[in-house]
Formats: structure tokens, C-alpha cells, sequence
């Protein structure tokens, strides 16, 4: 009896602090609609935020119907490329997940279409959101996380046959979350084009700039404050004892955790302030909010798995990376109002790389192997543990990249060539709020003389 009531409240710790997690990656919705409200101009601000809603509730239904299952099915017939069970939750709760695991997981979901959105803000149909965000969230980041976080995924460090003896290690998705959406961004923003005057007719780039810096640093904090269930709460349990260490478990890594996080934010933040300065000439609040962010997505990989000093060395080269790529997007006239292709996609790879770089071997039995010493594993190139996980990570780089390649690739070419996908030059310049969404998000806003009711604009309209 006693066996069974300490069972019964280690279960449930770890199920409160799971969802506590899950709870806190969900505020990560808020800080990405205040960071993507802020970033636009204020004719767009409506239409932004409600992607950022449909992002949610659309991912919500497709993850609940489909995404799951492809994720995280182990049926004796899946495979380690999807997932077979589990539909509409079928089967839940079960011997390997419950509906903890589930929601958790689907903060994560619908965190993935949200990155993407950004990339496309400004001049995309509002229909063209709802196929991307149903499709990406119910079944292209879904594959990619059966890969790496199911038990009987390809790369998965937990599998019974390791890739190279090693596995991936994207603890909380660098890979499966942030190069995701990153990519599918970048697709997304190079099959529309840039926004309409964005570059001018000798090809030199216009500053566009957001129209709310409260909005977009009050955003990154939230996002800051989510990520703390975001990287520590990917260890799922905390009362997980390390054998021969009284003193040491899971919760003792859940807080090395947190602080290789705030380490790689922080340094990326402080390097882009003052990288930012010499290039520009003035210190930019946006731009170093970008830069915090950069940091968090490149350490999200290797959080558990690196000492503090490492996670330094990990935000400092984000944050150049990060001002490489947005120079680099500049110079090839492409368009990314949140800079979230460079962002998740560029830093979410750099993550990889430096896991098979600096991960510790320690700290990598510690996330996998619940400290057992007597198991051997690869570990960081840098300190000797060989190639096997650096060649992990790279392919796990490689496969990502490919596979939404081609399929969101496909998705946006379609919607485009359907008529579905970018708006009118005229709604654009009109701005989406007053074009799709009948009227602004601020009651008094003069933004570019443009009409300042919908009425106003049908009447344009037909003028024209």
C-alpha cells in the first residue's frame, strides 16, 4: 500500500509539472502575437494577430485528429517514420502517454505555424493561412518529431538501433520546432516575394519598421518566460533520481537547464546591442530583442546537454550568425518582416551543430539514460566524444531542411498558382486590416492617409 501511494504522487509531481510546462509554452502564443503585432505596420496589426489565433485553434484540431498519432504512434506496425496510432487520441490514456504528454506536446504544435506566419506577415491572403497552419501542424512538423522524439524514430537518441550509436539530440527542438518553421518560411516569403515597396527600383532596401517597439520587447519576454517550459520542461518528469547520487535527479538537471537558456539569450542579446551599434550607428531595442530570441532558439537543442560556459559560447556565435543572415537576406531581396527565417531557421541550425559540438557526456546520460554511468554514448566533437553525434546532427540538419522542403515548397507553389495565397497591391497598400478584416486594430489611425473605414474602402474600390 505504501509502494503504491509514493507511485501514486511521484506520478502525480511530475504530471503537474508537465503541464505547468505546457502551460507556460502555451504563453509562448502571447509573446509571438505581441512580438509579430509589433514587428508589422499598424494597417496590418489586426490580420497578425488573428493568424497568430487561427494558428492555435487550427493546429489544435489538426494536431488532435492527426498530428499526434504521426508523432508519437508506437503501435507494433509503426514504423520509424510515422507514427500509425493514436488518432483523435484513440487509446489515450496508454502505457506509454496520457493526456498531460498530449497537451504539452501540442503547445509545441502550434508553436511551429506561428514561426511561419511571421515570415509570410503583411501580404498574405488570410484563406492561404488556414491550409498552411491545418497542413504543418497536422502533418509536416509531426513526421519530423517522430523522428527525434518517439521512441522508434530514425534519429531518435532513444531508439533501440542509433544512428551512428549516437542519435540526434534535439532536446526541445532546434531541429524539430524552430528549423521547421523556418524553413517553411523561408518557402513561404520566397514564393510570394517581397511586400510591395519594400525594395526600390534600383533594388536598395526600404526600411519597413514595425510600428510598436512596447509591443515586440513585451513579446520576447513572454517568450522568454515561456521558454522556461519550453527547454526544462522537455525532461517531461522531474522526480527522476540519478543512481548513486542522493543529491542529483532530473530536477537538479531541469535547473542547469534553465540557466544554459537564460546564459545563450542573454549573451546573444548583448552581443547583437552592441554588434548592432557599430553597424548601424544607434542602439536598437528590436534588434536586440531578435538577438535574445536567436540565442534561446540555438541553445533550445543542446539545453540539457552543455554547461553554462558552453551555452555562452552559443549565444555568442547566434547572435553574429543572426546579423550575418539578416544582412545576407538584404543584399538577395528577401523579404521577412520577423526576420523568422533567419531567426528560427538559421540559429534553429546553428543549435544542431554546436549539440554535436559541446554536448557533455555526463549531462547527455543524464537526459537519456537517467545517469546511468555504466552506459557509453557519443558525445560533443570539441570534448572527444568523437563523430557519431556531430554526423547525428548533421543529418538530422539535412533531413529537416529536405523534407519541408518538399512539402510546404509544393503547398505555397500551389496556393500561389490558385490565386490564394498573396493579396492585391492594392489590398497591400491599403493594409490587410481595413481590406480583409473591416477596420483597424486601433480606433484613431492615420497611417499613410489610406481609409480609415471599410465602407471607405469598397467605395475605393469600386472608384477604381
Amino acid at each position: 500500500m505504501d509502494a503504491s501511494w509514493e507511485a501514486s504522487v511521484t506520478d502525480s509531481i511530475n504530471a503537474i509539472y508537465l503541464l505547468f510546462s505546457a502551460y507556460l509554452v502555451f504563453v509562448m502564443q502571447l509573446g509571438f502575437a505581441m512580438l509579430c503585432a509589433g514587428s508589422v505596420r499598424a494597417k496590418n496589426a489586426m490580420n497578425i494577430m488573428l493568424t497568430n489565433v487561427v494558428d492555435a485553434v487550427v493546429g489544435s484540431i489538426s494536431y488532435y485528429l492527426f498530428g499526434f498519432a504521426f508523432a508519437f504512434g508506437d503501435a507494433s506496425n509503426s514504423n520509424p517514420f510515422i507514427g500509425t496510432n493514436y488518432f483523435a487520441l484513440k487509446d489515450i490514456p496508454s502505457s506509454s502517454y496520457d493526456y498531460s504528454f498530449f497537451l504539452y506536446q501540442w503547445a509545441f504544435a502550434i508553436a511551429v505555424a506561428g514561426i511561419t506566419s511571421g515570415s509570410i506577415a503583411e501580404r498574405t491572403q488570410f484563406t492561404a493561412y488556414l491550409f498552411f497552419s491545418f497542413f504543418l501542424t497536422g502533418f509536416v512538423y509531426p513526421i519530423v518529431a517522430h523522428w527525434l522524439w518517439s521512441s522508434n524514430g530514425w534519429l531518435s537518441p532513444n531508439s533501440d538501433s542509433l544512428l551512428f550509436g549516437s542519435g540526434a539530440i534535439d532536446f526541445a527542438g532546434s531541429g524539430v520546432v524552430h528549423l521547421v518553421g523556418g524553413i517553411a518560411g523561408l518557402w513561404g516569403s520566397i514564393i510570394e516575394g517581397p511586400r510591395v515597396g519594400r525594395f526600390d527600383a534600383f533594388g536598395n532596401p526600404v526600411k519597413m519598421r514595425g510600428h510598436n517597439a512596447t509591443l515586440v520587447v513585451l513579446g520576447t519576454f513572454l517568450l522568454w518566460f515561456g521558454w522556461f517550459g519550453f527547454n526544462p520542461g522537455s525532461f517531461d518528469k522531474i522526480l527522476v533520481p540519478y543512481p548513486n547520487k542522493i543529491d542529483q535527479g532530473n530536477w537538479t538537471s531541469v535547473g542547469r537547464t534553465a540557466v544554459t537558456t537564460t546564459l545563450a539569450g542573454s549573451t546573444a542579446g548583448i552581443v547583437t546591442l552592441f554588434g548592432r551599434r557599430l553597424l548601424v550607428g544607434h542602439w536598437d531595442a528590436t534588434d536586440v530583442c531578435n538577438g535574445v530570441l536567436g540565442g534561446f532558439v540555438a541553445i533550445t537543442s543542446g539545453c540539457s546537454v552543455v554547461e553554462p560556459w558552453a551555452a555562452i559560447v552559443c549565444g555568442f556565435c547566434a547572435a553574429w550568425l543572426l546579423i550575418g543572415l539578416n544582412m545576407l537576406a538584404l543584399k538577395l531581396k528577401f523579404d521577412d518582416p520577423l526576420e523568422a527565417a533567419q531567426l528560427h531557421g538559421g540559429c534553429g541550425a546553428w543549435g544542431l551543430i554546436f549539440t554535436g559540438l559541446f554536448a557533455k557526456e555526463e549531462f547527455v546520460l543524464q537526459a537519456y539514460n537517467s545517469g546511468k554511468t555504466q552506459v557509453a554514448r557519443p558525445s560533443g566533437l570539441i570534448l572527444g566524444g568523437g563523430w557519431g553525434l556531430f554526423g547525428a546532427q548533421v543529418v538530422e540538419l539535412l533531413s529537416i531542411v529536405v523534407w519541408v522542403s518538399l512539402t510546404m515548397g509544393p503547398l505555397f507553389y500551389v496556393l500561389q498558382k490558385l490565386g490564394i495565397l498573396r493579396i492585391t497591391a492594392d489590398e497591400e497598400i491599403a493594409g490587410l486590416d481595413i481590406s480583409s478584416h473591416g477596420g483597424y486594430a486601433y480606433e484613431a489611425n492615420h497611417e499613410e492617409s489610406g481609409p480609415r473605414f471599410y465602407g471607405e474602402y469598397l467605395r475605393m474600390q469600386h472608384q477604381s
